[in-house]
C-alpha cells in the first residue's frame, strides 16, 4: 500500500529530537517493515502553542493552501504513485491537521489518524479554532489509533477507535544489556560514578512545562532519600537546563557528588548507559505514556513513575517497576527507597521489563498489528464527507486577514 504520513505536531526528520519525533519515525519503520510504501507529504508544523486566534487562522489559511497543492500534485501523478491511504500522526487541538482531511477527501482514500487527542474545555477558548478542526479531522477519520488509552474516553464515539500500544526498535537496548557488567565499567569511566553505590537514571529533554515540574519534583523526591548512598545520571539537554541543574544544586550542597549531569545523547549511548544503570527515575508529570520507560525496560532497567497520562499501559506496577500518585514527591521518595533496598526485586523486574517490552512494544510486534489495522481502514474505504460546518470554514478573507508576516517555521 502506498501511503502519505503527515506530523503537524512535527515532521520526523526535524532536528529538535523527542519522544514525539522518535514515534512518528517508529511508526513509519513498521508501515515499511509491513511492506508499504511511505513518503513525507508535507512538513508544515501547524502547532500554536500561545492560543494567538489570528496566527492559527493563518496557519489554516497556509494548510488550506498546501493541501490544494498536494491535491494537484497528486492527480498529476501515474495511478500507481498516488497514495491509497493518508496518515496523520499526533493530533490535537494546538496542531491541528489542516491538510490531511482535504487532501484524503480530494482523492477519495481513507483517513487514518493515530495518538488523537480532544480536549473539551479548548472548546470556547483561544484555541477554538485547532480544536474544532480537530474535531472535524476526526470526523473523517475512517480508523482512530490511540497509543495512549487515557485518550480513548474524550474520543467522539462516530469513529472506529483501535488501540495501539506504544513500541520501540528493542534491538539496541536488548543488545546493550547482555553485558552490564561492561556498562557499568563504561558508566564509571564516562562520568565518574562509583561502582560500589547505586545508579539511578532519567531521560528526558530540559524544558519549560511539565518537563522541567517533572524535574523539579524528582530532585524534590530525591533529597527525601540522602541517606542512602545512590548517584543520579541525567540523561538530557535543553534551554531549562539552568533551571534543572539549579533545582538539583541542594543534593550536592555538601560536597558530596551525587548527580551527573550527561547532556544529550545519541541512541546507541543512551542504550548502554541505561543498560548499566540500576533504577529508572522519573515523575511523569502529565506524561502520555513515555517511550523512554520502554526504552530503561528493554535494558533491563526497573521504573519509578508517576501514575499520570498513559504510563500505567507501559510500566506494569508492581512487576517492571512502581508507580506513585503524580506529583507527590513523598510517595515517590519511598518507592525510590524501597526498591534501593531490595536489590533482588530490581533484578527480578529487570528480567520481567525486558520480556514484557520484547513482547508488547517491540517494533517487531507493532508492524503486523498496524499492518492488520491499514488494512482494516483501507477496506472500510473513506467516510463521506459531510458540509464544513460554519466555524470550521476558515476561507473567508475576514478571518484569515493577518498583517504580520507569517514566522519562518510556518514555511
Amino acid at each position: 500500500m502506498r501511503l502519505a504520513f503527515y506530523a503537524p505536531m512535527k515532521p520526523p526528520d526535524h532536528p529538535v529530537p523527542s519522544g514525539d519525533r522518535r514515534m512518528g519515525n517508529l511508526l513509519i519503520q513498521a508501515m515499511e517493515r509491513g511492506g508499504h510504501q511511505v513518503e513525507i507529504a508535507n512538513r508544515f508544523r501547524s502547532r500554536d502553542g500561545e492560543g494567538d486566534r489570528r496566527r492559527q487562522a493563518r496557519l489554516a489559511h497556509i494548510g488550506t493552501a498546501r493541501a490544494e497543492r498536494l491535491l494537484r500534485l497528486y492527480k498529476s501523478r501515474p495511478a500507481g504513485e498516488v497514495p491509497q491511504l493518508w496518515f496523520t500522526y499526533h493530533l490535537y487541538y494546538k496542531a491541528p491537521d489542516w491538510i490531511g482531511p482535504r487532501v484524503a477527501a480530494g482523492l477519495g482514500i481513507p483517513y487514518v489518524v493515530a495518538e488523537a487527542s480532544v480536549a473539551y474545555k479548548r472548546a470556547h477558548g483561544p484555541w477554538h479554532i485547532g480544536h474544532q478542526a480537530t474535531l472535524g479531522a476526526l470526523s473523517q477519520a475512517s480508523l482512530v489509533l490511540a497509543l495512549n488509552p487515557a485518550d480513548v474516553e474524550a474520543l467522539p464515539d462516530r469513529e472506529p477507535v483501535r488501540l495501539l500500544r506504544p513500541f520501540i526498535d528493542v534491538t539496541p537496548f536488548r543488545l546493550a544489556a547482555v553485558n552490564r557488567a561492561r556498562q557499568r565499567n563504561r558508566l564509571a569511566a564516562s562520568h565518574g560514578l562509583d561502582p560500589e553505590r547505586p545508579w539511578l537514571v532519567t531521560v528526558a529533554m530540559m524544558r519549560s512545562g511539565d518537563k522541567l515540574l517533572s524535574y523539579e519534583l524528582l530532585a524534590q523526591a530525591l533529597r527525601r532519600v540522602t541517606d542512602q548512598p545512590w548517584q543520579l545520571l541525567v540523561i538530557g539537554d535543553g534551554p531549562a537546563r539552568p533551571q534543572v541543574e539549579q533545582a538539583f544544586a541542594p543534593l550536592s550542597a555538601e560536597g558530596e557528588a551525587r548527580v551527573f549531569f550527561a547532556g544529550e545523547s545519541a541512541l546507541e549511548d543512551v542504550a548502554w548507559q541505561l543498560a548499566g544503570s540500576d533504577l529508572f527515575v522519573w515523575p511523569a508529570i502529565n506524561e502520555a505514556y513515555g517511550m523512554a520507560f520502554l526504552e530503561a525496560q528493554a535494558a533491563g532497567v526497573p521504573v519509578v513513575a508517576g501514575r499520570s497520562g498513559g504510563v500505567p499501559s507501559v510500566v506494569a506496577d508492581g512487576d517492571t517497576g512502581l508507580l506513585t500518585p503524580a506529583a507527590d514527591p513523598e510517595s515517590f521518595a519511598q518507592a525510590v527507597r524501597a526498591l534501593l533496598a531490595d536489590p533482588e526485586r530490581r533484578r527480578t523486574m529487570a528480567d520481567l521489563a525486558r520480556a514484557r517490552v520484547a513482547t508488547n512494544h517491540s517494533l517487531e510486534s507493532a508492524t503486523g498489528q498496524l499492518d492488520a489495522q491499514l488494512q482494516e481502514a483501507l477496506r472500510r474505504g473513506p467516510v463521506p464527507q459531510a458540509e464544513t460546518p460554519a466555524d470550521l470554514d476558515f476561507t473567508s478573507k475576514a478571518l484569515l486577514y493577518v498583517p504580520d508576516p507569517a514566522p519562518k517555521s510556518e514555511t
